[in-house]
């Protein structure tokens, strides 16, 4: 079912498939793996398989029986373009966000090139902002390249988990960089410089620029808790919002 959500630039998550694969470095330490398996355990439907993809056609008219206008994080318990997911469902997903029109729907997805390949045949609704996640120069930085060729209202980028620093980053066409570190006892450091170097390069651009989380390891280089790292940048908090055209 749609759920209230605690990741700082959504509202509500929406999945209308759950469970996935790994395809990149970003996956080493999945969120979503790891509450798919408490999810499991605790019987709740749609997870009695853990985190194998799943395909849920019963989910597909929850946005419509809201009618409070929401933004929604689509699949964040799966990715929507996942090989295993056909186009037939896809679109079934884009009808109701087509129908659903006074909710806003962010999309993000780590399979940049099926992204494009659907929406070469396929409209992108006005409230739909597409995204791929960022976490390297080597799988990262090329999805931007498939996502700026598809004609989208917003594009955005996750950079999250930032796992190095990216360099010179072509923002052309990007509205909105969301950059945050790893979580998790597992998680991987993140560096200040590589964090403002991105904020810099926003400004730049004239991209929104939101800064969700130091993650498990703080702007100091230290490691503790996520909560205790919190999401300061440079004395204050980023929470830039894309500037949607009417």
């Amino acid at each position: 079912m749609a759920n209230t959500s605690k990741i700082e630039w959504t509202e509500r998550t929406w999945n209308p498939a759950v469970g996935c694969t790994k395809v990149s470095p970003g996956c080493k330490n999945c969120y979503a793996e790891t509450m798919a398996t408490r999810l499991k355990a605790m019987g709740t439907p749609g997870y009695e398989d853990g985190f194998k993809l799943k395909i849920l056609p019963n989910r597909l008219d929850e946005p419509l029986k809201r009618k409070t206008p929401t933004t929604y994080f689509v699949n964040s318990m799966s990715d929507l373009f996942h090989e295993e997911i056909p186009f037939e469902f896809i679109e079934q997903v884009i009808m109701t966000i087509e129908k659903a029109h006074w909710h806003t729907f962010q999309i993000l997805t780590k399979r940049a090139e099926r992204m494009e390949q659907f929406f070469q045949n396929h409209s992108v609704p006005k409230n739909a902002w597409l995204g791929v996640t960022v976490e390297d120069r080597n799988y990262g930085v090329p999805r931007i390249d498939y996502l700026r060729r598809i004609k989208a209202d917003i594009r955005f980028l996750s950079v999250e988990p930032l796992l190095e620093d990216l360099g010179q980053i072509n923002l052309s066409d990007i509205h909105w960089v969301i950059v945050g570190g790893e979580s998790g006892n597992r998680a991987r450091p993140m560096s200040s410089e590589w964090v403002e170097s991105i904020r810099l390069q926003c400004t730049e651009a004239d991209v929104a620029f939101f800064f969700k989380q130091w993650g498990g390891w703080g702007s100091d280089g230290k490691k503790r808790a996520k909560k205790a790292n919190g999401r300061i940048l440079n004395g204050r908090t980023w929470d830039e919002m894309p500037i949607i055209q009417v």
